[in-house]
């Protein structure tokens, strides 16, 4: 101490300056290198946290994966947001590596322009895009391939998937990992795998089953069929209908024996082309149906005016926008969250979906997944068929009190729907020899519990109704805005037995519906549409009125009409133009009424918690003086 007393102060500070800067590098040092990968996420869905099914894939691995990350450093440069995604996307694969325990050999590669490892990463297929005057490309790209050569790629990390990143990486490493894929039979009558349509363009597959491809070997059954292949685990059936004894029996028997069945069924299949030779109509698998215990209404629609989606229409000769009452946009709300195959959908859009319900003397269990609100109504077919009157659906409705059941799990034992036997295809006698030959292996009862999941809508697989395409640097990617893919891919995880990637999709939605809003809004808009009708019609009578007595004018317009009709005509003009100013006012409200709530929402978030804090400080500051005062000693 009395050593530091000799020295001088202005060379103490300069030591103590240095020790400070030397202190300040160690510690970020020390924290750069031990606390690298050490995240805390406080968003509510956990975006950022890896799930269960991503570690459950990762340390279930046997065999090696090599994964290469290919990141052209020029196109960090020019783009610092690509260089950003390309940081968390090594530091996740990084993660990928160290939970896998070294199954997984992770590559960073640069694949400058006209380089070795640039032709590596086009020969992989990943997709380069031009960063500069010069044309040279720029690559954001993953491929990954397993020890029997084979091969996913991930062409281009796009700024619009970066919320499914985890998935996207989970599901590339599980693709490599899972080489005997569970075989699901596929029976459609609507065109979900694509092909040619009769007079039109080559129609591609719908995405969903692009999607199930990837994880499944989906295999297409033909238009009719005599048996399943015992290899077989699942079948998908997509708007059944038109299907020969032959063909149910098939799948029957296939129930019977243990098979599983995800069903989409339909009363009003909305993306059904027309084809003379198979008119649209309802799906028609009842005879089975009634033996699972399931009752399908074929003339109703499920109607929700609480997740009714809003749609711009036509009306009065304009365009205004109204909840269109048969398409839903369904929340958790709607589900059974306690059920794997829903547990983590957060929305799903449905199109003029069906109604299901328990059949009466069922021997299985029915277990409603998918349901409407209590606000919700069964609406006939035919009114959803030729133009659509969308404002008077909604300014009709009449809501019903209960919830419809969309979709449903249905377990139990069950009985054949042909408990007579095979059915007798053709006639004479080579086809009764057939029919007892069949019979000799008929199961009249399940050998094992069915497992089938029903859902009454198939406009549900279609991405029309889920996804939206944009145009990412020429390339057309599909971005979903409800979780409708991630449904049906759950159901056929679960249904296959597998069920690893069930709590990985769902979590790059960060939507927050302002449900209050939306309530308010909804009963407003009721309420406007009401008294717009009301108006609108007393408008159209008052004008008929008007042209009725100017139709007898003259010429001149004088000599016709006498005094008292002309004093009417006055009149109803007047009228019409307060009519007008009436409509104008009702407008006004509504929008009066959601603004001024906008507006409070908006204080709420920007202003309160500061004023509440404020006020705080300024209470404790006050109770702290007048403390103060009552411990200060009186002098007198």
């Amino acid at each position: 101490m009395n050593a530091l007393k000799t020295i001088d102060r202005n060379r103490l500070a300069v030591i103590g300056v240095g020790l400070a800067a030397v202190l300040f590098l160690a510690v970020n040092l020390a924290v750069n290198l031990s606390l690298r990968s050490a995240q805390v996420d406080l968003t509510e869905r956990g975006l950022y946290t890896l799930s269960d099914g991503t570690r459950k894939v990762l340390t279930s691995l046997t065999e090696p994966i090599t994964l290469r990350l290919y990141f052209t450093r020029a196109l960090g440069e020019s783009y610092p947001g690509h260089q950003a995604y390309a940081n968390r996307v090594r530091e996740l694969l990084e993660r990928y590596v160290n939970i896998s325990g070294g199954k997984i050999r992770l590559e960073v590669k640069n694949p400058e322009a006209f380089s070795e490892v640039e032709d590596e990463a086009v020969t992989f297929g990943l997709q380069g895009l031009p960063y500069d005057q010069s044309g040279d490309r720029g690559y954001f790209g993953l491929a990954g391939t397993n020890s029997v050569d084979g091969k996913a790629v991930i062409p281009y990390f796009t700024t619009e998937r970066e919320p499914f990143l985890e998935y996207d990486l989970t599901k590339l490493v599980y693709s490599l990992a899972t080489l005997d894929r569970p075989v699901v039979g596929m029976v459609a009558r609507l065109p979900v795998e694509g092909g040619f349509m009769m007079g039109q363009r080559p129609v591609p597959a719908w995405a969903v089953i692009n999607q199930i491809r990837e994880l499944f070997d989906v295999r297409t059954m033909p238009a009719e069929f005599n048996a399943v292949p015992p290899e077989f685990g699942m079948l998908m059936l997509v708007h059944p209908k038109n299907l020969s004894d032959e063909t149910l029996y098939a799948i029957d028997q296939f129930v019977m024996r243990g098979g599983r069945v995800l069903a989409f069924i339909d009363p009003n299949a909305e993306t059904e082309a027309p084809n003379p030779q198979a008119p649209a109509g309802p799906s028609d698998i009842d005879r089975l149906l009634k033996s699972w215990g399931v009752t399908f209404i074929k003339d109703k629609v499920a109607a929700d005016l609480q997740s009714a989606r809003r749609v711009n229409v036509r009306h009065e000769g304009q365009i205004t926008q109204v909840d269109y009452v048969a398409w839903n946009s369904l929340d958790r709300r709607n589900l059974d969250t306690t059920d794997a195959v829903v547990a983590d959908i957060r929305d799903l859009n449905v199109g003029s979906a069906g109604i299901i319900e328990p059949a009466e003397g069922a021997t299985t269990t029915f277990r409603p997944l998918v349901t409407t609100s209590e606000n919700s109504e069964a609406l006939d077919v035919a009114k959803l068929q030729g133009r659509i009157d969308i404002v008077g659906l909604f300014r009709d409705f009449k809501p019903s009190g209960k919830k419809l059941v969309m979709a449903a799990r249905v377990t139990g034992p069950v009985k054949s729907a042909f408990p007579d036997g095979p059915p007798l295809i053709g006639e004479g006698p080579d086809a009764e020899k057939a029919r007892a030959e069949k019979a000799k292996t008929h199961l009249a009862e399940s050998q094992k519990p069915l497992n089938a999941v029903i859902v009454a809508d198939t406009d549900v697989l279609h991405e029309g109704l889920w996804a939206e395409i944009r145009n990412v640097n020429g390339e057309q990617l599909m971005v979903p805005y409800a979780g409708n893919s991630d449904f049906v891919i759950n159901a056929v995880e679960n249904l296959s037995g597998g069920d690893v990637l069930l709590g990985l999709r769902s979590r790059g939605d960060s939507k927050r519906p302002f449900l209050m809003v939306e309530k308010i809004q909804l009963e407003a808009e009721r309420k406007f549409r009401a008294e717009q009708e009301k108006l609108a019609q007393e408008l159209q009578e008052t004008q008929k009125r008007i042209e009725g007595l100017t139709n007898r004018e003259g010429a001149n317009g004088e000599a016709i009409l006498t005094a008292e009709e002309k004093t009417a005509i006055a009149e109803f003009r007047r009228k019409m133009i307060d009519i007008r100013h009436d409509l104008r006012n009702v407008q006004h409200a509504l929008r009066k009424d959601i603004d001024a709530l906008d507006a409070w929402l908006k204080f709420l978030n920007i202003a309160a918690i500061p004023l509440i804090l404020g006020f705080a400080a300024l209470v404790i500051a006050v109770v702290r003086r007048l403390s103060r005062a009552g411990a200060r000693p009186v002098t007198e």
